[in-house]
């Protein structure tokens, strides 16, 4: 039985362990998705954007782990899984979020105004839309 604490980053500057994930198997990566998530929630970290750069590579196993994300208060983390995942995604999985970026477009909390999330998400809902014309 793999122990996924061992297979994690440790902290912030933990590159050893995210160059050691680039090299798994795919499919030992997978149970793996929702804490690595975690670690784009500020991009500032150094590790973040190699996280975010596995997470990509997962389009349909980080759908359901993205809209996990909109349920939270986490604005910040909101915004940047807008920017470095849901942007990147191909088309066919950024329909399947249509519905959480009309929602943050059109009934944005405040903190979500605050941190600019209901404008991000106009511009990639936007982009879709030239997209498929």
């Amino acid at each position: 039985m793999i122990n996924f604490e061992e297979q994690l980053p440790r902290n912030k500057f933990d590159f050893e362990r995210v160059h050691k994930i680039k090299r798994m198997e795919k499919k030992d990566i997978i149970p793996l998705l929702p804490e690595l998530l975690e670690w784009i929630q500020d991009m500032n970290w150094p590790i973040a954007p190699k996280v975010a750069e596995i997470l990509i590579t997962f389009p349909k196993e980080i759908v359901p782990h993205l809209k996990n994300v909109f349920s939270t208060n986490d604005d910040i983390w909101k915004f940047w899984c807008l920017e470095y995942l849901i942007k990147k995604l191909p088309p066919h999985y950024k329909e399947s979020l249509r519905n959480d970026l009309i929602r943050l477009i059109t009934t944005p909390t405040e903190g979500e105004k605050l941190e600019e999330v209901d404008k991000k998400a106009g511009a990639i809902l936007e982009e879709e839309l030239c997209f498929f014309q």
